[in-house]
């Protein structure tokens, strides 16, 4: 048969080859037609097959427990120097020496300005004068009156005479007293003379120069001293927080925290050391709306100067009940309520609405809706759907780790991160 369809091929043209495969393709259909009907027979079993029940799709959980949250907060604040000292002078006169470096560190006590001492020192030495006038009097007064007495006694004098020489006596004693205390204040005025540091920090600018005159209390100040270590730390904070706080304090399960502060600088790096919280304002500010809460920061190399802006932040309160979640557990609904997928019995899940206001580092803190031993799905949450079954795993079990690239790819069939 086929060396009569070559020579057909070859002489008769193309209707007879049409005619050929016509032959040969009836006799090709009759032995195709067994096979046909298997393979639509394994294809309909492959149908029904693909029609049953789909696997329950792998999600990685995680067991959440109650652990102790601190409530940290950041808000505002500005630096204050911790003591603050404006230097006057105390008596009056034109100054003679400044005796300090402008901008240098002064110690209490370490002498400032020189003020003209001549006056003070001329009125101290003549109440030194006066002081021994008086004690000249009061003697011979003494000595007059211890010689009336025994003639008094004996009625040689009057004793009226001897009443007179006692008073004068007495009189010369308080002469010396009110002369010593003249003599006193003229060395305290003198003393005065010399403005010294009233206490230990940074001296600014001189506010005069030498030759200015200068009064006893006057407005002006010589120079100003802050005492900038330890510095203080003004925190504004709203009192509507401040009353959110005190409610939650009064839930159960929220405790205080201790008062240590953090601070973030204006060009936001972190300053390195720690502080604590002094006080607190007991009254609101009306113009602000807001409480100053004070605290002390050590400040050895003086880099916090007074009046810097600054970021505090610290925890106010610890919350003993609160939930962390991973990120990738929790979702937000279309109104902005924050939801998790839980599995619940028999590997069923269900989704929950949770109370997740903000987050500490990965986490987020969930306050309610959850309960202790709760399974939370943080890995495959695109994949369940309320009240589906699922084949839980905890998260991040070797099953769930995705190979990297060009390392056994596709071998790995855990649950993968929604």
């Amino acid at each position: 048969m086929n060396r009569l369809t070559v020579e057909h091929f070859r002489g008769k043209g193309v209707a007879r080859c049409n005619a050929t495969i016509r032959e040969g393709g009836t006799l090709m259909l009759r032995a195709m037609v067994p096979c046909a009907a298997l393979l639509l027979a394994s294809c309909g079993s492959a149908g029904d097959k693909n029609k049953g029940d789909k696997p329950a799709p792998e999600v990685g959980y995680v067991v959440v427990q109650p652990s102790s949250v601190p409530l940290v907060t950041e808000l505002p604040a500005r630096t204050n120097a911790y003591q603050v000292s404006e230097v006057r002078p105390q008596v009056s006169g034109v100054i003679q020496k400044r005796m300090f470096t402008e901008g240098s560190l002064v110690r209490a006590g370490q002498p400032l300005y020189q003020i003209d001492p001549s006056l003070y020192r001329a009125s101290a030495a003549q109440a030194s004068a006066n002081v021994a006038a008086a004690q000249a009097t009061e003697a011979a007064a003494r000595v007059k009156a211890d010689r009336y007495k025994p003639l008094a006694d004996m009625e040689a004098v009057s004793k009226q005479d001897y009443t007179d020489a006692l008073s004068q006596a007495r009189q010369a004693q308080a002469s010396i007293a009110q002369n010593k205390a003249a003599l006193q204040t003229a060395q305290i005025n003198l003393r005065f003379t010399t403005v010294p540091a009233p206490i230990t920090g940074r001296i600014g600018r001189s506010n005069v120069t030498v030759g200015a005159l200068v009064t006893a209390n006057q407005a002006d100040s010589l120079a100003t001293i802050n005492q900038l270590d330890p510095i203080f730390v003004d925190i504004s904070q709203s009192s509507s927080d401040l009353l959110a706080l005190r409610r939650s304090l009064a839930q159960q399960g929220v405790v205080p925290a201790s008062a240590d502060v953090r601070l973030k600088l204006e060009d936001g790096s972190d300053y390195g050391l720690t502080g604590k919280v002094e006080f607190s304002e007991a009254v609101v500010d009306p113009n602000t709306g807001s409480v100053t809460l004070r605290a002390r920061f050590p400040n050895p190399q003086g880099l916090l100067l007074p009046g810097m802006f600054v970021r505090a932040t610290f925890a106010q309160a610890i919350n003993t009940q609160a939930f962390l979640v991973p990120q990738a557990g929790v979702t937000r609904d279309t109104q902005g309520n924050a939801t998790v997928w839980v599995v619940g019995a028999d590997n069923v899940v269900v989704q929950r609405k949770v109370k997740a206001d903000r987050t500490v580092g990965d986490n987020w803190v969930v306050t309610a809706g959850l309960n202790a031993g709760d399974r939370v799905v943080t890995q495959g949450t695109g994949k369940v759907q309320p009240n589906m079954k699922v084949k839980a795993v905890p998260a991040d079990t070797p099953q769930n780790v995705v190979p990297p690239k060009g390392k056994g790819q596709g071998q790995g069939n855990g649950a993968s991160k929604g």
